[in-house]
């Protein structure tokens, strides 16, 4: 597998579309969800709605608005919980501020299923959220229901380096974009990031949000979570997920990444995992959920409903 440039750029800010910001960092949507009573220096949770439980975990840098028209969608048919990660999107970086955000916010994840008494919750990942919810899945099997994954691949370090990458091999290459990502000038971090939302979002009218998202997030906060998403390689941990898991995903940005090569690596990718549904979603970019909204919804209710 090649360097993929456009995808390692279109992944440098995985951001989210949200609402405009209130002085507290939070959305305007504020006044239609509470929030869980969980004490965390890493994660603060909005819930609203009655019926099974769902939680949704947006991506790097993002706000838990992008699941916003989800929501709506869903119509309070389901009890909701939007995990919001500190320094992302507003929030403070409390417990964030430095290391790893991913693994820690996953067990945090896994602390919040326990406390708060939920049973088996669905669980839905965008992007970084999704290897949250697959490190939830793997490393805490009996507290995931079900698990659907949005657009991305166990092991993103792949795309760092030559075939035969692996965790180990590609930290000098994470250290390297830790290092770029962590120490540039703000104005021009912020020129990269909003260059590639550009990519990940192809409804242009959907872009505002996300460059909004991108301006109130922790750079250092991001830049660890960028880096450790790049080391981090979950194909061993597959194959200890017990819960039903679906896949959406979408051709990779790059000219030279055809639709069957795009299926072949997701393929690979989920081996371990062989009861895993994949299903690619055509015309749409990286935020599935704002570019393909009703062909995301259509799959997300067959999911929820089985």
């Amino acid at each position: 597998m090649k360097h993929h440039t456009a995808l390692a750029v279109a992944l440098l800010m995985l951001t989210a579309a949200q609402p405009a910001l209130g002085q507290d960092g939070h959305t305007n949507h504020a006044a239609d969800h509470g929030h869980a009573a969980f004490a965390s220096d890493r994660i603060h949770v909005a819930v609203e709605g009655q019926g099974p439980d769902v939680i949704f975990i947006p991506g790097l840098s993002s706000s838990p608005a992008v699941w916003q028209g989800t929501v709506d969608h869903l119509n309070g048919a389901y009890r909701v919980h939007r995990i919001h990660v500190q320094g992302f999107a507003g929030a403070p970086a409390e417990g964030n501020a430095t290391g790893p955000v991913a693994a820690p916010v996953a067990e945090e994840i896994a602390r919040y299923i326990r406390e708060q008494g939920l049973t088996k919750p669905a669980v839905v990942g965008h992007s970084m959220g999704g290897t949250m919810g697959m490190m939830l899945a793997a490393r805490h099997p009996d507290l995931v229901g079900k698990l659907m994954v949005v657009d991305m691949i166990p092991f993103m370090g792949a795309m760092f380096g030559p075939p035969g990458t692996t965790a180990e091999s590609v930290v000098p290459v994470a250290d390297q974009v830790y290092a770029a990502q962590s120490a540039s000038p703000r104005d021009q971090y912020l020129t990269q990031a909003k260059a590639a939302v550009t990519g990940m979002i192809k409804t242009e009218a959907a872009r505002t949000g996300p460059l909004a998202d991108v301006e109130a997030s922790d750079q250092q906060v991001s830049a660890s979570a960028f880096r450790e998403l790049i080391v981090t390689d979950l194909r061993p941990e597959l194959s200890k997920i017990t819960a039903p898991v679906e896949v959406l995903y979408v051709k990779f940005n790059d000219p030279r990444m055809t639709d069957a090569i795009t299926d072949a690596i997701y393929q690979m990718s989920f081996a371990a995992l062989p009861g895993a549904k994949l299903k690619r979603i055509d015309d749409s970019a990286h935020f599935i959920m704002l570019d393909q909204p009703q062909a995301f919804y259509g799959d997300l209710d067959a999911f929820l409903a089985k």
